[in-house]
């Protein structure tokens, strides 16, 4: 009998739960407008939730500002540095000269094993 109640219903089209009952948060509609191109995008958040200053444009892909009473909102370059690379943190380690000074050596040492003749490439040219 089970069975039979479901004939004729296209599951996973059409929910059997109702909306009775349910509370939907407050929304809000935040603008925000591309400098690079002029496209206004529109987005809804919850109405209690802080909208990004900046979103990228969905059609030239550059930055849109946030929108409030029309005018854009200035977009605050805090100065925190982005992650540190390897670089970075190798600069922590030694100077520059010290760098420079192991990058001889190891160019040293490369320039005189391939002057013993163990560079396959130098056999081959030779022979």
């Amino acid at each position: 009998m089970a069975d039979r109640s479901l004939r004729g219903i296209r599951l996973g089209a059409q929910s059997l739960q109702s909306e009775e009952g349910v509370v939907f948060m407050e929304r809000r509609q935040t603008a925000y407008t591309c400098d690079s191109c002029g496209h206004v995008t529109t987005l809804m958040f919850a109405a209690d939730a802080e909208p990004p200053a900046t979103w990228e444009c969905r059609t030239c892909g550059a930055e849109a500002r946030l929108q409030v009473d029309g005018k854009s909102v200035e977009v605050e370059d805090s100065g925190d540095k982005g992650g540190r690379t390897h670089w970075d943190m190798l600069l922590e380690r030694r100077t520059r000269a010290e760098l420079e000074e192991l990058l001889e050596e190891r160019l040293a040492f490369i320039r005189a094993r391939r002057g013993a003749g163990e560079d396959p490439t130098r056999e081959r040219i030779g022979a």
